[in-house]
């Protein structure tokens, strides 16, 4: 009986991936060489926007989960010029507990004579109600500040002691009464709710600030009071509920209420500006990229015709061609991707690693999958839009065409179909980057520049090799050949001058901005203004206070004026929090503002609306306000508003607006008051010291000393401290600003060596053919020399006058200060980036040069 035998199973198929997919993946076995560029500009552009977006979101979140320990309470409540009344403050204590704190500024006084201003921080025994204060020696808080045979204690910042050349045990007269300084203080846990300082912190007790005597009626004092909830949990519309409470239970307190969701609102609403300004800088290190995605998927294309051309001849239709290289490139996107996206999602744990023991940001590293996949969409969008353009010339040529490229390349566009899918890439990423900006004017003024700066370095390439064609040829070989160069088909002239055109006017616009701001620190503002301020001079003391700087300072001119702080209520019936007000324009509804009064105009003041009132007026209070402020807010004469001054609220309508020079740094106020607005209300006076004349010169130290000596209950700010102080902040800003545009930059740099590289394979051609010919090597560099010299130089010139304009443009209608041209840093660079793209040009003609001829004329 035969058998039957069965024959076996048959293996299950697998589920084989798309044709298009396969044929990708295996042209990808070859390696991914040429694609270094294209790599590192995605990876470079993703990465700054996914670690800028992922430190923010880091900082965001531990503003409120640290919010309570910043605010030093649930709820803060703050006063100017006066403590809180009995009866705000039982208002307070039914909400939980509460902790009073004064802060102001002083003058601390060494034995030696030598004094520096303070910021005094006042507190009383229930301080801190969240975190705690270290210092070293590390003591009790209470043991430290406690008054010892009379002598009150402090904590001072190491600062003071480097200044006025002390240490921890020495003794300092402030006011009226000696102050022991018992510790350095090394930290302090709401001290980012307090803002930025002029001077050291000075900690002391309630008790000892009421020994210094500078309590005075219309003294510079604000009173905080935190409260601290019994129910810890209590959720926003507790707090909410506790702020609308107060303000209908004591409508005039006048005070700024504050909860720990909105702790620091300015620290807050600065991280997102930065924010934004780091990711603008990111997205135009990655669209600077893209020049070099485009520089690489053409060079890309041009090695793969062979392929491309045995694709064709087997019947694969131009798209499917497409499709695979696109989906080639876009493997490589998306590895580009993945790269930026793991260092943006480290940035926040290393820098938290690096700045936890020099600054006191409330971060809280964390994954932000948001910011990542946002980053990611820019990557991805920037890819396509970039590479479509390459990828899609090569759908409609024929293969006869395509073997022929080689030596005999056609101009040729893509289809429709790509041109419109990389302009929806384009739309798509406009349209994020105004979806999450910050400020979507800023944004829509960037995107304007950067579409801007794209068409006009492309207009100024062609504007280049058009002149280059028309010009006369030399009769010597190098410089001819340069020129040839230059406007020949498949030059490196639009991509050449795309790339260092951006590099360059962004370098120019940052050197020309920075070296503006600090002109304006260093040198053109001390010359025109006061020397010192003087705050807190009581009102029986002016005469013999000015009196004294006439018999200190002969060479010097003082000015005075009443002062007195204010916070504005409402604007035109509408509460202030509820006012609309542009961004250059709401610091005057928050918080407290510098008022006084006056019975003539201030002096260069010019009143362009309404008239200034009769020096005998004795109707209704009225106001003089700054004309461009007043135009912010909407506000002209007639209009009404309140603020409220030492817990009254005073309504006044506004009977003119005046023009007010800032810069000068004289004394100047949003609001000028008629003299009747607060007759008989305490108050101190603000006055400033100038010298004469340019020529005139005051011994700033020796009137210090003898203020100090006759005058102790006075603060005196040093002009050129108050500077220094706002220098070191704008230099730390300078040095973020510089470090992430450095990756700008940094693109720029990659995508100048993807465009000399992406002309390899011509330059080679060029070298072996000409070499057979007799040129010698150094006939080659000198004319390749002459050839990217020109191009850089032309391209730096252009780079140069558009990085200035922008860089004026910003200073004067953004930052809205005076703009000098200051040529020299910007010029050095500039001049720089010349050197840099001759060399990058060489290093890689070099190589090229050094190749035998013989192999390359059998594929010719």
């Amino acid at each position: 009986m035969h058998g039957f035998v069965r024959a076996p199973a048959a293996p299950p198929r697998r589920p084989r991936l798309p044709l298009v997919l396969r044929l990708a993946l295996r042209e990808l076995r070859g390696g991914l060489r040429g694609f270094g560029v294209f790599l590192a500009c995605i990876a470079l552009g993703v990465a700054a926007i996914a670690g800028v977006s992922s430190v923010s979101r880091s900082l965001t979140e531990g503003l409120a989960v640290e919010g309570r320990r910043i605010l030093g309470g649930d709820v803060s409540f703050s006063l100017v010029q006066r403590e809180a009344s009995l009866q705000e403050q039982a208002f307070l204590k039914e909400q939980g507990r509460v902790a009073a704190i004064a802060t102001l500024r002083a003058m601390a006084i060494a034995e030696s004579g030598e004094s520096a201003l303070v910021e005094v921080k006042a507190v009383d025994g229930a301080y801190p109600m969240v975190g705690t204060v270290e210092s070293e020696p590390a003591a009790p808080l209470a043991e430290l500040l406690a008054a010892r045979d009379g002598i009150h204690g402090a904590l001072v910042d190491p600062l003071l002691l480097d200044r006025l050349g002390l240490a921890v045990g020495d003794v300092v007269r402030l006011g009226n009464a000696r102050v022991a300084l018992r510790a350095r203080l090394v930290s302090e846990p709401d001290k980012i709710a307090a803002g930025v300082g002029f001077g050291p912190r000075l900690l002391m007790s309630q008790e000892g600030l009421a020994a210094t005597g500078l309590l005075q009626p219309g003294s510079l004092v604000r009173w905080t009071y935190r409260v601290v909830l019994p129910d810890s949990s209590a959720d926003e519309r507790a707090l909410a509920r506790i702020e609308d409470e107060a303000r209908q239970r004591l409508p005039d307190a006048g005070w700024q209420i504050r909860s720990r969701n909105n702790a620091s609102p300015q620290f807050a609403r600065n991280i997102e500006r930065f924010t934004q300004f780091l990711t603008l800088v990111g997205l135009t290190a990655l669209l600077v990229g893209g020049v070099g995605v485009a520089n690489a998927v053409n060079a890309f294309v041009e090695r793969k015709l062979h392929s491309i051309a045995t694709l064709k001849s087997l019947g694969a239709p131009g798209g499917q061609v497409v499709a695979v290289y696109l989906t080639q490139v876009m493997i490589l996107a998306a590895v580009g991707i993945v790269i930026g996206l793991a260092v943006g999602a480290a940035m926040p744990f290393a820098v938290a690693q690096a700045a936890r023991s020099l600054l006191p940001l409330p971060l809280t590293p964390a994954l932000a999958p948001l910011e990542l996949a946002v980053a990611a969409l820019y990557g991805l969008l920037t890819a396509v839009a970039f590479a479509l353009g390459p990828l899609g010339r090569a759908h409609d040529v024929p293969v006869s065409a395509l073997f022929r490229d080689e030596v005999d390349p056609a101009a040729r566009k893509p289809r429709l179909r790509y041109r419109l899918t990389s302009l929806a890439a384009v739309v798509t990423l406009v349209t994020l980057a105004l979806v999450f900006a910050y400020d979507r004017r800023v944004a829509l003024i960037f995107i304007a520049a950067a579409a801007g700066a794209f068409l006009l370095l492309r207009l100024v390439a062609l504007g280049l090799m058009a002149l280059a064609r028309r010009l006369p040829r030399p009769r010597r070989a190098a410089p001819r050949l340069a020129l040839a160069n230059i406007h020949r088909p498949g030059a490196l002239t639009p991509s050449l001058v795309l790339s260092l055109g951006l590099g360059v006017t962004l370098l120019v616009t940052l050197a020309m901005i920075d070296a503006n701001i600090r002109g304006q620190l260093t040198r053109a503002l001390p010359a025109r203004a006061p020397s010192f301020f003087f705050l807190d001079i009581q009102n029986g003391e002016v005469e013999r206070f000015e009196a004294f700087l006439a018999r200190e300072a002969p060479q010097g001119t003082v000015d005075r004026v009443p002062m007195m702080r204010g916070r504005v209520v409402s604007l035109k019936g509408i509460r202030a929090s509820d006012y609309r007000a542009p961004e250059e324009a709401a610091w005057v509804l928050e918080g407290d503002r510098g008022i006084t009064y006056a019975a003539t105009p201030p002096e260069g003041a010019t009143v362009v609306a309404g008239e200034w009132w009769p020096a005998d007026y004795a109707g209704e209070p009225l106001v003089s306000f700054d004309r461009e402020l007043a135009e912010h807010l909407g506000l002209t004469v007639g209009d009404r508003l309140v603020v409220n001054v030492l817990g009254r609220n005073i309504e006044a309508r506004i009977a003119n607006l005046r023009t007010v020079e800032w810069r000068t740094l004289g004394i100047n106020f949003v609001m000028v008051f008629s003299p009747n607005t607060f007759a008989g209300a305490p108050h101190t006076h603000l006055a400033t010291l100038t010298a004469k004349g340019q020529d005139a010169r005051i011994d700033e130290g020796a009137v210090m000393r003898a203020l100090a000596r006759e005058f102790p209950m006075v603060t005196s700010v040093r002009v050129r401290d108050a500077l220094d102080a706002v220098n070191d902040v704008v230099s730390q800003l300078a040095v973020a600003v510089r470090a992430a545009s450095s990756i700008a930059l940094a693109a720029s740099l990659l995508v100048l060596g993807g465009a000399l590289a992406a002309g390899h394979q011509a330059r080679l051609h060029d070298a072996v053919v000409l070499k057979t010919l007799g040129a010698t090597r150094a006939r080659l560099i000198s004319a390749f020399s002459q050839e990217y010299g020109a191009l850089g130089l032309a391209t730096v010139i252009f780079g140069f006058i558009t990085g200035t304009i922008s860089a004026y443009l910003i200073v004067t209608r953004v930052m809205r200060l005076p703009f000098s041209f200051e040529p020299g840093g910007a010029l050095v660079a500039a001049l720089l980036a010349v050197v840099v793209t001759v060399g990058l040009g060489l290093a890689g003609t070099w190589r090229i040069l050094g190749q035998k001829p013989a192999p390359y004329l059998r594929n010719l």
